[in-house]
Parts: structure tokens; sequence; C-alpha cells
């Protein structure tokens, strides 16, 4: 017992003072940016599927368009070349893997790889397409790099298939 109060048998307050309450929602907390960053690289990657022209080597709206566009102002300028030696491979990796890592967040299967791919691909498109943004803060890349730390840190502690997992099953 700490300082009088009962413990949960996880080792939080019990549920019948402030402790509880607190501990729950801390639980939880990540719970609104796992549906964010799941369903926003669902869409992503869906959206990337199913556009006509996205990928295609050349062309308005191609991937291999947007790879030579941001060529010369990246930060790993080698990074696109190495996308422009196959653009539409390079398009399709990024949209399966946008897909991958929006179904593990969302359904929190093996969220921390997940959200580590999230945090990859999203350095990756920091690094190449968005380095050039000024002021850096209108790019979105970074934020998103930032926002999948957490997940990468904490993985998927409710609503998940990896708490599921975890979870002893008599």
């Amino acid at each position: 017992m700490a300082h009088g109060r009962r413990t949960d048998p996880h080792g939080g307050y019990a549920h019948g003072d402030g402790g509880g309450r607190r501990e729950t929602l801390q639980r939880y907390a990540l719970v609104p940016l796992r549906v964010f960053l799941g369903v926003t690289f669902l869409y992503a990657g869906l959206d990337k599927l199913t556009d006509s022209a996205f990928l295609h080597a050349s062309g308005t709206g191609s991937i291999g368009e947007q790879m030579r566009s941001v060529r010369d102002v990246a930060a790993l300028p080698g990074l696109v070349d190495l996308a422009l030696k196959s653009p539409a491979g390079f398009g399709y990796a990024i949209a399966l893997g946008e897909l991958a890592v929006g179904i593990g967040t969302l359904l929190g299967v093996l969220a921390r790889i997940a959200a580590l791919g999230g945090a990859l691909i999203s350095l990756s498109l920091w690094l190449t397409v968005s380095w050039a943004t000024e002021p850096y803060y209108l790019g979105n890349d970074l934020a998103y790099l930032m926002a999948w730390l957490p997940l990468v840190l904490a993985g998927a502690a409710v609503w998940s298939v990896d708490a599921w997992w975890r979870r002893p099953h008599h």
C-alpha cells in the first residue's frame, strides 16, 4: 500500500480516488493520436493506390514528377535519386507502407513497429519532399514524425491486438 491508499493489480491507485481516474486517462491518452495517424496513413496509402496519375514515372501528378521537382532542394538528394531509379516501384512501396502502418496503428498490431514505420516514412518525406518548405513549420512531414514518436515509445496499451496478446489467457 502506498500512503494508505489501495492499489490495483497493475500498481496504480484504486479507482475510488483521483489517482485511478488519472491513471485511466493516461492509459487512453494516446488513443486519439493512434486513430488520427492510423486513419491518415491508411487514407494516404489508399489515395496513392487509387490515383490514376500517381503511380507513373512521369506526367502531371506522378510520383516521378514529384521526385524530380524536389530533387535539387532535398536534404538527401541521393534518396530522391534512389526513388527515381523506379518511380512506380517507389510509389507502390510508399503506398503499401502507409497502408501497413495505418492498419497496424489502428488495430494496435505490432504497434511500436508500425509507429516506427510511420516515423521512417515521415522522416524520409521530410528530408526529401518537404525539406525546402519555409518556414519549416508549414511542412507537415516533420510534425508527423514528431507525432509518431510517442507511439514508437509507448505502443498501443489499450484497445489493441498487442494488449490482447499480453493479457493472460486461461
